[in-house]
């Protein structure tokens, strides 16, 4: 590759990279991609699940190469064990092996035009007159630097792209979750539901959840924060409870304090999980991610063709995207705040109260007889409202 000129460049070759690239290239503008590992698709970084949006907004149809399950709901976990059953909406979706659609993702990036250098390692932006214009990387030991009218920062949760173009991107540990997951062969789940266990025991401020693969296989997992104990010790805990095979393990962390509070600046956005565009009460980031991706590498694809890669210009990412997502999003944060305050007697409260009620036709008048009964409940919705 002897270019070291392009309009757009798009620092990470995951879900967020492959996206931007997609969607700049498709505009019809020359876009380079870079990918620190040698293989697009690994290590897995997520548990696996995306909704059918996702997929309207790639426009693309969902693929057997890559779907495992589709799953048509979820089976919530209370701490005394008490379930609760839930179909379609948010719980309705696919499992999908990251791997493969990673890679795939990448596939119908190139298709459209992007070029890819992999084992790329970028080790700073080049920047002229307060503007970034290029990046300076390092490909099979040799450093090189590649100019462009725009970068795309989709380079995750450990992002560098953001803080070198003078964007304020810290985040406390405390907003951090720490994720283990195994991928275990021999498991007795329901193909269609997913899992998710609440409780100080197995999962403090976080969730354990299950997200079946087929055929006796599935990802079982926890996100955890605030603790001594690590991610992994509490999911050795669970599982060595399970007449399971363990066949792949990924550890990590996943931002939940909501997005960065500026996305853009002269010629540089970023995405995805360096932007902190995942959903707080989850952790799931998929869908989010492709969301503000796709708008990320038509507006630059657009500020390319106007011959504006200014700030100003490169703000209409940041209006589209909160525009989009945005209220979800901070809504989100408000709900894990709340949620960081239950006690196990107070999930089991709520558990018990959603087991009685037909959740379409909730009354405002149910739900305040409720929260009376339970002073902690009350007090921690009038802190958060």
């Amino acid at each position: 590759m002897k270019k070291l000129k392009y309009d757009v460049i798009v620092v990470g070759g995951r879900i967020g990279g492959s996206t931007a690239s997609l969607f700049a290239s498709k505009s019809d503008v020359d876009v380079l991609m870079i990918e620190k590992r040698q293989e697009i698709g690994s290590p897995v970084q997520c548990a696996e699940g995306v909704t059918y949006g996702a997929f309207e907004t790639l426009e693309i149809e969902p693929s057997e190469r890559y779907v495992r399950t589709r799953v048509k709901g979820a089976h919530i976990h209370a701490p005394d064990g008490r379930r609760i059953s839930y179909e379609g909406g948010i719980a309705q979706g696919l499992i999908i092996d990251r791997k493969i659609f990673d890679k795939e993702l990448a596939i119908e990036s190139a298709k459209a035009g992007t070029d890819i250098m992999l084992k790329t390692s970028v080790k700073d932006l080049i920047i002229k007159d307060h503007k970034v214009c290029g990046v300076v990387a390092k490909h099979l030991g040799k450093t090189i630097e590649i100019h462009s009218d725009v970068v795309i920062g989709a380079d995750g949760v450990e992002s560098n792209m953001a803080r070198y173009a003078g964007i304020e991107a810290y985040r406390d540990p405390k907003n951090i979750a720490s994720c283990a997951q195994y991928e275990l062969v021999g498991i007795d789940v329901d193909p269609e539901y997913l899992e998710f266990y609440f409780g100080s025991k197995i999962a403090p401020k976080g969730y354990l959840w299950i997200f079946p693969k087929g055929d006796g296989v599935a990802n079982v997992g926890l996100g955890i924060r605030g603790t001594v104990d690590n991610a992994i010790d509490y999911l050795n805990r669970y599982v060595s409870k399970l007449d399971a095979t363990p066949v792949e393990l990924n550890i990590g962390g996943v931002p939940v304090s909501g997005p960065i509070e500026k996305t853009y600046t002269d010629g540089f956005l970023v995405v995805g999980d360096a932007a902190g565009q995942v959903d707080p009460i989850t952790g799931g980031g998929i869908h989010t991610t492709i969301s503000c991706a796709r708008i990320a590498g038509e507006v630059a694809a657009e500020s390319v063709k106007m011959e504006d890669s200014s700030a100003q210009f490169l703000k209409n990412y940041e209006s589209k995207w909160r525009q989009d997502i945005g209220k979800t999003l901070d809504n989100s944060v408000k709900y894990r705040k709340m949620a960081d305050k239950l006690n196990d007697k107070d999930m089991n409260a709520l558990a018990e109260f959603i087991e009685t009620q037909d959740i379409e036709a909730i009354s405002k008048i149910s739900v305040l007889k409720f929260v009376g009964k339970h002073p902690n409940l009350m007090k921690i919705l009038t802190e958060i409202l």
